[in-house]
């Protein structure tokens, strides 16, 4: 098949989208595919009659590592000349993607995640990987994730959204969890213990969000699981060597270790992947996603939040859960593809 491979976009976590989409790339062609990355905040810049032409020229399977810190939005717009300045599609995005079979979406964080893409490739007619824009929207909004949980008796820390110009901003309780409501990856999340890092929390928040979603923070083990082609996977335990699993710990090789299979009683290991297929149900999910979770010290389990495009790095979770699961990183590849493909039919 003739594939593009979108990553990038204008999000926190471009550079984490890039190595993603760089592996999804050289494993679909491994496999046979013609597979073609593309950025979506650039688009694709090269020279062309008919889009197809793109799919047969040479490629360049160069990989880069991730850096420990969130890129600069403000450079990565300036690099960008003759496009709009206001325009979050790169350059013939639509006219190649039109000319795929299939787009595969490696985008994380809010170019990609947030639904707002997938709505306009259902418009155009572009078929794509993973859940359609309903999903995306509400699982991308942690304030709408979580009335939904509540919906559907799902268990999540309690809490309450605060906008950055609101007069009351007060912490619900001590310690607390303050996180942007619409990004991922854990970028400018932090655990306030006092007053004073609250106010800290909060202005880091707010440099990536208006609205901040303020959680009791709940001390357990973090758990995650993946559910692809409605099943769930094996359950992956995260314990970072120090601190929590914030951005640098997720993606430096070395910074974390996890666990899968974890060493959890089987009854836990059965709840989470229930509670991992309803909080994949109730958000309107599908084809794949991965769950957040945290297991307290009383055993109870605590839904945190769901991600619609997971990591595809080697420091990913969810490859690492279907490799215990007996799949391979090219099989998972496929696996999404041609599920993502029955939506269409």
């Amino acid at each position: 098949m003739n594939i593009i491979v979108l990553c990038g976009g204008l999000s926190m976590e471009r550079d984490v989208s890039i190595k993603s989409g760089a592996m999804i790339a050289r494993a679909l062609r491994e496999r046979g595919h013609k597979a073609i990355l593309v950025d979506a905040f650039f688009g694709y810049q090269g020279e062309y009659n008919d889009p197809a032409e793109i799919f047969s020229r040479p490629v360049d399977d160069a990989i880069a590592d991730i850096p420990d810190q969130v890129p600069d939005l403000e450079k990565v717009k300036a690099s960008r000349v003759g496009q709009a300045d206001n325009s979050r599609v790169g350059a013939n995005l639509l006219q190649v993607c039109r000319a795929a079979d299939i787009v595969f979406l490696a985008l994380h964080g809010s170019d990609g995640e947030d639904g707002r893409l997938q709505a306009m490739f259902d418009i155009a007619g572009i078929k794509y990987t993973g859940s359609g824009y309903m999903g995306s929207a509400i699982a991308m909004n942690k304030a709408a994730a979580k009335d939904m949980f509540s919906a559907y008796g799902i268990p999540t820390p309690q809490g309450k959204v605060i906008h950055i110009a609101a007069q009351d901003k007060s912490a619900p309780c001590f310690p607390c969890v303050v996180k942007p409501r619409s990004s991922g990856s854990s970028v400018g999340t932090s655990i306030a213990h006092n007053e004073a890092e609250y106010e800290a929390a909060l202005k880091e928040g707010f440099r990536f969000d208006d609205y901040l979603i303020v959680e009791r923070y709940v001390k357990g083990r973090e758990v995650d699981v993946g559910v692809l082609a409605g099943r769930p996977l094996p359950p992956i335990e995260i314990r970072p060597k120090s601190g929590f699993f914030d951005y640098k710990n997720k993606y430096q090789e070395g910074m974390t270790d996890e666990i899968c299979p974890t060493d959890f009683p089987e009854e836990t290991i059965k709840e989470l992947q229930s509670l991992a297929l309803r909080v994949f149900h109730a958000l309107h999910l599908e084809v794949y996603a991965r769950m957040d979770f945290i297991v307290d010290e009383s055993g109870a389990i605590w839904c945190l939040e769901a991600n619609t495009l997971p990591g595809m790095t080697p420091a990913s979770l969810l490859p690492k859960e279907a490799a215990a699961a007996g799949i391979e990183y090219g099989d998972l590849c496929e696996i999404i593809i041609q599920n993502s493909l029955k939506r269409f039919e």
